[in-house]
């Protein structure tokens, strides 16, 4: 039996296992907005799961390839190969109109970057824009899903009443609901298709009925309701905050290591034997698109204080001063100056195996590196490209054939096992990461948090 309105679900008076077998079948059509690292993932489920689906987005290129059955994210286990059957099989097309995207869907997911300004405001400037475009197409019985991540209210006070602004709909014709995200780069489809419990919240009952169906249908996890739309924003907030305040108790714990004379984390990692303690690993700063900015949902959108949170920012944005500081003391002990040295960056993405940047704990590292007059110089498999740096990039194979006079691991990548150390001439190492055996070198070694 089909529905009698096949294409939409909120407000359907079908039953719920006609409801499901419509999604499955495919007469439910499912718009996914934002084509990047997590939505191309997601947009691919999608497709696995009710064989139509489109995908928008703004990069003609990446339109074009995708269509082509080419998948342009790297680094994601399985991920071209399901492109390029869900493309083959039609399953998934792209299209670089959202509005056009909106107006063939009737399950609209929203998957954009909401980074944060240099003055750590929030930035919604491209959600409001796709909000915008799916207002447009919106239509009574649909449902718009918010995965990105965002200030806890804003799905309430700010998407829903543009929704109705723009579409001339009422309140009661159509669901907003919230999914956050819980993916990791390197491992996205795995986390999508079930490593972690779906967490969903409407703005309304029916919202996240609806989006509960959907979801489960998509995970082979649990799907967890949470009260509201508002409550499903701040799981995902709060898991970033979470990390965010673990990661500056290991950084500031890590900074008395030579004043106590510990090994912080030989300490940290016997405490964690202890079921109640988990405290995180300390490094050279934290990055990538999350962690850093989350706390800034919180701090900028309520008038509180929030000192903990600000205490957590400052302390993890001091580890690459930190780090630069050790590697110019551990100089002057070998009686050279930071001035006339030359310093090697392993490591310039906030993660191993992940071609991102942004937060990168390696670009304030090797600007400071060279204001402070050091030749500084950066490896990274991962990226083709360090334009953006303060170093001179150099090929992984070939920093054997160059002298420096200090090393900082910055980023552990899988390939950094592969560096001959003994090929080198003996230098000052920081290892950021407790990942470096020179025990046996004549290297110098200063481990972030001791030995």
């Amino acid at each position: 039996m089909s529905l009698r309105q096949p294409e939409r679900l909120y407000a359907n008076d079908a039953s719920t296992d006609e409801q499901r077998e419509a999604f499955l079948s495919g007469e439910v059509p499912v718009a996914v907005y934002g084509l990047g690292k997590m939505g191309l993932p997601l947009a691919a489920v999608y497709a696995e799961t009710c064989s139509n689906v489109i995908g928008a987005d703004i990069d003609p290129d990446v339109v074009a390839g995708i269509n082509r059955g080419e998948c342009h994210v790297q680094r994601e286990p399985g991920l071209a190969e399901l492109v390029s059957e869900t493309v083959e099989s039609g399953s998934l097309r792209a299209v670089e109109s959202p509005t056009e995207a909106a107006r063939d869907a009737a399950i609209h997911v929203v998957i954009v970057p909401t980074p944060i300004t240099d003055d750590d405001e929030p930035d919604l400037a491209i959600l409001q824009s796709v909000m915008e475009s799916v207002a447009e197409g919106l239509a009574p019985g649909d449902l718009v899903v918010v995965e990105c991540t965002v200030p806890p209210r804003t799905t309430r006070d700010v998407l829903l009443p543009m929704l109705e602004r723009e579409s001339d709909l009422t309140r009661e014709e159509f669901g907003v609901a919230v999914c956050p995200e819980r993916t990791s780069s390197g491992r996205a489809l795995e986390d999508i298709r079930g490593a972690y419990p779906k967490v969903v919240g409407g703005v309304d009952d029916e919202s996240t009925r609806v989006a509960e169906l959907v979801y489960g249908e998509l995970t082979s996890n649990e799907v967890i309701a949470v009260p509201s739309a508002t409550t499903a924003e701040a799981v995902k907030v709060f898991e970033g905050v979470y990390r965010d305040v673990n990661i500056a108790l290991a950084n500031e714990l890590a900074t008395m290591a030579d004043a106590a004379d510990i090994s912080v984390n030989r300490a940290i990692e016997t405490a964690n034997t202890q079921p109640f303690c988990d405290i995180h690993r300390p490094g050279p700063g934290v990055g990538g698109h999350c962690i850093p900015y989350y706390p800034y949902f919180l701090i900028r959108q309520f008038e509180m204080d929030f000192p903990l949170l600000s205490t957590a920012r400052e302390v993890n944005d001091s580890m690459p001063a930190f780090t630069v500081e050790k590697v110019g003391e551990l100089l002057e002990d070998e009686g050279k100056s930071l001035a006339d040295s030359r310093v090697l960056v392993l490591g310039l993405t906030y993660r191993p195996g992940v071609e991102e940047t942004r937060a990168a704990p390696a670009r304030p590292i090797c600007a400071d590196l060279t204001e402070r007059g050091a030749d500084v110089f950066a490896v990274d498999p991962v990226l083709p490209t360090a334009d953006d740096f303060e170093a001179t990039k150099l090929p992984l194979e070939a920093v054997g054939e160059y002298d420096f006079d200090a090393a900082v691991m910055v980023t552990n990548h899988d390939e950094f096992a592969d560096i001959d150390w003994d090929g080198f001439d003996p230098m000052v190492v920081v290892d950021g990461r407790n990942c470096l055996d020179l025990s046996r070198s004549d290297h110098r070694v200063y481990t972030i948090g001791g030995d």
